[in-house]
C-alpha cells in the first residue's frame, strides 16, 4: 500500500483506524504453502485469535485455509464465515468440559490439552475423534510471555505424562486422530523447532490411527528494518523431508498441519493515529496520539516494537520522539524513536498491526474501539464501523431508580 492510500483512508474514515492489506495476506499464505510444497497433504489452519474480523475469516476461507479456534465464539464466527465444521479445529486452554462438548456438537475437530478433561471427554464420548496437545518442554523465542512450550507453561500435556495419557486412551477406548504442539511465538532458531518436532514424532508413534500432526506455528516476522525472521523456506525444506520420512515409516500418509496467525496477518496491518499534541519537557519530546493501549496494547504488554512512520511528513528531517497515548496510565508506544519531524495533526502509521492488535482492544477509559478497513484490489472497504456511545452503554443497566437525591442527603 502507498502512504497516500493510508492518508486517504484516515481522511475518509477518521482516526484512529486499522487497515489490512488483502494482497499481503494472500502472498504470505502462498509463501507458506510453497515452502512446504514437498508435503503431499498440507493444511494451514489460520489462528483466528490473531485477527478475528469475519471479513478476514472469509478471506482465509477463500484461500483454502482451515481455522484454528480457542473459544466457542471463534468457532461460531468461523461457521458464520463459511468454514465447514471439519475445517475448524478447537484448541482451547482451561475451558470447561461443557464448552468442549458444545464445540463437538457443532462438528468441529477437538484438541484437548489436559488429562482431566481428556479422561472425562473420552469416557462420555469415546467415538468422537480427539487431537492431543503435547507440551514438548521446549522454549521458543526469548519471551516467556509468548513462549508456551516450556516446562512451566499451562499449555499442553507434559511429555513426562505420556504413560498416564496412554492409560486414559486405553481405558476409554477413545479415538486419537491427531497430535499437536505449539512452542510459542517468535521462533528464531529453526533447529529448536525441529528439535521439538522430533519429540512430537516420537509421541506420535504411540498412536496407530492418526490422521494429522499439527506443529503449531509461532513463525517470527520482521518488525523493523533489518530485523530477523523465521527462515520459512529452510524450515519447509528440512521439516518436509523429515515429515515424509516419518509417514513412510508410520505406514500412512498423514496431513502436516500448522496454525499460523501472526505470519499471515501481522505485516498486512497498519494502525493510523493522529498526533494530538507535541510536548517538550526538559529531556524528552512527546508525541501524544489519539489512541492508547486501549487500541494497541502489545508494546506495553509484550514490549513489542512497532515501526512508526509519519506519513504526513515522510520527507521531514528525523528527530527523537517518545510516542505516547491519551490513556490515564503509562501507555508508551515507543521511547526516543527516530521519526520524521512531527507536528500536531500529523498521522502516524504503526506497522505490523495486523496480529493481536484490534483483537486485544478494549473500552478502557470508556473510549470507543476504532473501525477496521480492508484494502482490496485498490479499494478501501469498511469491515467494522467505529463504535459510538450507544455501543459503549448497550449492555449496561442504569439503576437510577435505586439512588435518589434524598438518599444522598442522608449519607451526608
Amino acid at each position: 500500500m502507498k502512504q497516500s492510500d493510508l492518508l486517504n483512508i484516515a481522511k475518509t474514515y477518521g482516526d484512529p483506524v486499522y487497515v489490512y492489506d488483502a494482497d499481503k495476506i494472500t502472498s504470505q499464505y502462498k509463501r507458506l504453502t510453497k515452502a512446504f510444497g514437498a508435503v503431499r497433504h498440507l493444511k494451514l489452519n489460520y489462528a483466528a485469535k490473531a485477527l478475528s474480523n469475519i471479513s478476514i475469516l472469509r478471506r482465509m476461507n477463500s484461500l483454502g485455509s482451515g481455522l484454528d479456534t480457542v473459544s466457542i465464539q471463534e468457532v461460531q464466527l468461523g461457521l458464520m464465515a463459511g468454514f465447514r465444521p471439519e475445517s475448524i479445529i478447537f484448541t482451547p486452554n482451561g475451558v470447561s468440559l461443557e464448552e468442549i462438548e458444545e464445540a463437538a456438537q457443532l462438528g468441529v475437530r477437538i484438541n484437548i490439552d489436559n488429562l482431566s478433561i481428556l479422561e472425562q471427554f473420552g469416557s462420555k464420548h469415546p467415538d468422537i475423534p480427539v487431537c492431543i496437545r503435547i507440551n514438548p518442554h521446549v522454549m521458543a523465542g526469548g519471551n516467556s510471555n509468548i513462549s508456551v512450550g516450556h516446562i512451566d507453561s499451562k499449555f499442553g500435556i507434559s511429555i513426562h505424562q505420556i504413560p498416564h495419557l496412554l492409560r486414559i486412551v486405553e481405558l476409554t477406548k477413545m479415538n486419537i486422530n491427531g497430535i499437536h504442539m505449539h512452542t510459542g511465538s517468535d521462533i528464531l532458531d529453526i533447529d529448536v523447532f525441529l528439535y521439538a518436532s522430533e519429540i512430537l514424532f516420537e509421541t506420535a508413534k504411540n498412536f496407530k490411527n492418526l490422521d494429522f500432526i499439527d506443529f503449531g506455528s509461532g513463525f517470527k516476522v520482521p518488525y523493523k528494518e533489518g530485523d530477523i525472521e523465521t527462515n520459512i523456506e529452510e524450515l519447509g525444506k528440512k521439516l518436509s523431508e523429515r515429515f515424509n520420512a516419518f509417514c513412510k515409516a508410520y505406514g500412512k500418509e498423514l496431513t502436516l498441519a500448522f496454525e499460523p496467525g501472526k505470519f499471515l496477518v501481522s505485516e498486512a496491518g497498519y494502525f493510523l493515529a493522529k498526533v494530538n499534541v507535541v510536548k517538550q519537557t526538559t529531556s524528552t519530546v512527546f508525541a501524544s496520539v489519539d489512541s492508547g493501549f486501549n487500541h494497541l496494547i502489545r508494546p506495553m504488554l509484550y514490549g513489542a516494537s512497532h515501526t512508526i512512520i509519519n506519513i504526513s511528513n515522510p520527507e521531514g528531517r528525523e528527530r527523537y520522539y517518545s510516542v505516547v497515548g491519551y490513556i490515564c496510565e503509562t501507555d508508551t508506544f515507543a521511547s526516543n524513536r527516530r521519526i520524521n519531524e512531527i507536528a500536531e495533526g500529523d498521522i502516524l502509521c504503526f506497522k505490523n498491526a495486523g496480529a493481536y492488535c484490534f483483537t486485544m482492544a478494549s473500552n478502557y477509559n470508556s473510549r470507543f474501539r476504532p473501525p477496521e478497513v480492508l484494502w482490496h484490489k485498490g479499494e478501501a472497504i469498511l469491515i467494522r464501523e467505529r463504535e459510538n456511545f450507544d455501543d459503549l452503554i448497550r449492555n449496561q443497566i442504569d439503576v437510577k431508580d435505586l439512588f435518589t437525591e434524598k438518599e444522598a442527603v442522608k449519607m451526608k
